[in-house]
């Protein structure tokens, strides 16, 4: 009986741990999205705004467009919290037509169809 107790809890300790890392590592908001490219281009539209608490933030806006792997293309509309590198490529992750996420990627991690296109 103390054999098993002592593997139960081994179990849902190992699961624990496990589900904490897979969310530390893993950005949800990319799961089940599609991939577009775009190098970035201009500053921004710089939009300051105001929390329910008075608190004043920024957001830059970006209206790009963007790239798949096959070179198809399509206008997104995003936004950051920072002011993103002029020229930086990103790879947006795409879903029902909203950008959900992005990285920076190199241009060397872009499908040759969407890279001659960013070009």
């Amino acid at each position: 009986m103390m054999k098993k107790l002592i593997i139960f809890v081994s179990v849902i300790l190992v699961m624990v741990v496990g589900a904490f890392f897979f969310l530390q590592n893993v950005n949800i908001n990319r799961i089940g999205t599609d991939n577009y490219y775009v190098q970035i281009k201009g500053m921004g539209e710089k939009i300051e705004s105001k929390s329910s608490s008075g608190e004043k933030f920024v957001t830059y806006e970006y209206t790009l467009p963007a790239f798949n792997e096959d070179g198809q293309e399509k206008t997104f509309t995003f936004t950051s919290n920072k002011q993103l590198r002029e020229e930086a490529y990103l790879n947006l992750f795409v879903k029902d037509e909203k950008v959900k996420s992005y990285k920076e990627v190199k241009i060397e991690d872009i499908s040759n169809e969407a890279k001659e296109k960013l070009k």
